[in-house]
């Protein structure tokens, strides 16, 4: 895969267009460029819609759920589902002892960039004082509340305990 192949397809928030609509139209490109491994790509990610599911309760009041609409799947549905792809590819990834895969970085391209080890550190000395604490730790639960799903929360635990040395 060329470095120009990276750029066709992908998805960031910044982009006005929901993330469900640019896999479809990725599908569309990668299809018409006859590129098999991003189309297979969007196709496991759309094979996991059906576990997009509502609650709904029935006229006899039985609770039971049904798969999501497409109008319904919202971004955070769809980076959930590429979550999940990403930590079983990785997991793959650990049993073979290789690095990466085409198909984690496509799967990849579609997720928000994640915070780095610069930005996370950066933001901790702004606006932790790591004294008010009685242990390092006891700021993981503040710092992942600001980043979200944005940081990895072994490289933080990692640097609250380089911190607190």
């Amino acid at each position: 895969m060329t470095n120009t192949e990276v750029k066709n397809h992908g998805w960031d928030k910044d982009m006005q267009m929901p993330l469900l609509k640019k896999l479809k139209d990725d599908l569309k490109t990668a299809m018409l460029g006859k590129d098999n491994q991003v189309r297979d790509t969007i196709r496991i990610i759309m094979g996991e819609y059906p576990s997009l599911t509502v609650p709904i309760t029935l006229e006899s009041g039985k609770k039971t759920t049904r798969v999501k609409k497409p109008e319904e799947i919202t971004n955070d549905d769809l980076l959930g589902i590429i979550r999940k792809l990403v930590k079983s590819e990785k997991t793959v990834l650990e049993i073979k002892k290789k690095d990466s895969s085409d198909y984690l970085k496509i799967l990849e391209s579609y997720l928000p960039k994640m915070a780095t080890k610069e930005e996370i550190t950066a933001w901790i000395n702004e606006n932790i004082d790591l004294s008010e604490f009685k242990n390092s730790m006891q700021a993981m639960g503040t710092i992942m509340k600001h980043f979200g799903k944005l940081a990895d929360g072994n490289l933080v635990k990692q640097l609250l305990q380089d911190l607190g040395k």
